[in-house]
């Protein structure tokens, strides 16, 4: 918590060019101050996109210090003879990726990366500056064309068969208003940071509209998830509350904490955080894939539309309404649980199974309890899945999947990137055998 006030600080005061507070670790520090230029945006960045800029950040950083540490491999820019500070190099180069993708919010990011330098006593001819430059400009360049933020990106072309995905209504106030369109459908496209398309994880189809389980889910939902007459619990009510979150912020704010507490070496913290943001923001991607692909209703339309469905055993209510608002976009697969599982298995596999207490705060403050204690990644995971149901925004196999999908990722992002260089040296001399 002090960390964060000192850094709020430090970003407030740098921007009206006065003094500010020094922090411990630029890792972390510039997270924080990434995700406040994203926040600032204009326009505004669409909820899932947030995961995007965040993981360019962190691979330059990665790029930088994982050059000088020279423990890990690179992500993907190599630097012979790379010395000087880290974290110069960290704050270099995350500098440069933040004013190359918000250029309009560039003299303020200059003013919070030269106060940072000097309340840090990091001199600006040190050899990491030019380190973090390099860095930055090699994860520029290979993001320069990943198909984001596309001036012209045609619209999902939804339809009204029982089944598909349509604009849902809104109800509470707040976003979405009315009847919003599939918010960024050119993600499903994006070119991931990890894996080899954003189909790798796809899942099968979901579950028919006359099977067993899909009766099964659209009951439970309709009852746990409604926004009147409910039967979920005083604790249920209390964990969708505490999930209505901004995803991004939470898991870039846990991250930070989780770095503070338990990580000690800004060679770790920024292997940590490209690893979790580089998953999340692939499972994102493939959450998206899977949701252009099958384009499955939500729970509010599958329930107004229940007598329409085929299937005697899914009792229709067309003035049913969820918990919370749906978000504009497909049920299948859940976002959330993806990165949720991206982010809680990744977290699991750094601390190589080791129990690690931490604490998660939500951003909703109608929650009843605005922060909650873990001591398994697991059960976080979980309760996300639990908590979209209770919302009344997701079938429970989205949810399932979505989680199954982003640990996959993680796993397969932590066996293929950034692994221990000797590690890759042996495996590099085998191969040569």
């Amino acid at each position: 918590m002090r960390r964060r006030i000192r850094i709020a600080v430090l970003i407030s005061v740098a921007c009206l060019g006065g003094t500010g507070l020094a922090c411990a670790d630029a890792v972390v520090d510039w997270n924080q101050i990434a995700m406040q230029v994203i926040a600032a945006a204009t326009p505004a960045r669409p909820g899932p996109t947030v995961f995007l800029d965040i993981a360019v950040v962190h691979a330059a950083v990665y790029d930088a210090v994982a050059a000088i540490d020279g423990r890990f491999r690179p992500y993907h820019t190599t630097i012979p003879g790379a010395s000087g500070s880290p974290a110069a190099a960290a704050a270099k180069a995350a500098r440069d990726v933040l004013a190359s993708r918000f250029p309009d919010q560039a003299a303020s990011i200059d003013m919070m990366y030269e106060t940072y330098l000097a309340e840090n006593k990091l001199d600006p001819s040190d050899p990491g500056i030019a380190v973090g430059q390099e860095a930055a400009a090699g994860i520029i360049a290979l993001r320069a064309n990943d198909g984001s933020f596309p001036t012209d990106s045609p619209p999902l072309v939804s339809g009204t068969e029982p089944g598909v995905w349509r604009p849902t209504p809104s109800f509470l106030p707040g976003p979405p208003a009315g009847l919003s369109a599939f918010a960024t459908p050119w993600l499903a496209k994006v070119t991931p940071f990890t894996l080899t398309s954003p189909s790798q994880f796809r899942p099968l189809p979901p579950p028919d509209l006359t099977s067993g389980r899909y009766t099964k889910e659209y009951n439970e939902v309709k009852a746990l998830g409604a926004r009147f007459n409910s039967t979920r619990t005083e604790e249920q009510t209390e964990l969708a509350y505490f999930w209505t979150v901004s995803f991004p912020v939470v898991w870039n704010a846990t991250l930070r904490d989780i770095a503070e507490e338990h990580v000690h070496h800004i060679g770790d913290n920024a292997r940590m955080f490209a690893l979790a943001t580089m998953s999340m923001i692939d499972s994102a991607i493939t959450a998206w894939d899977s949701k252009v692909h099958y384009v499955f209703w939500r729970p509010i339309t599958a329930i107004q539309e229940g007598e329409n469905d085929g299937n005697p055993h899914t009792v229709g209510d067309p003035d049913w309404q969820p918990l919370f608002n749906t978000p504009n976009y497909p049920d299948y697969t859940s976002g959330a649980s993806a990165v949720t599982g991206a982010v809680t298995r990744m977290l699991a596999l750094f601390f190589a199974g080791k129990a690690i207490s931490f604490s998660v705060t939500t951003t909703n403050p109608g929650a009843v309890h605005q922060t909650r204690t873990y001591h398994r990644f697991w059960d976080v995971a979980e309760e996300v899945v639990d908590a979209r149901v209770y919302e009344g925004i997701h079938f429970r196999t989205a949810d399932k999947l979505g989680l199954q999908q982003g640990r996959r990722i993680a796993g397969w992002a932590f066996k293929h990137f950034l692994r221990p260089a000797d590690e890759e040296d042996r495996a590099d001399e085998l191969d040569c055998e």
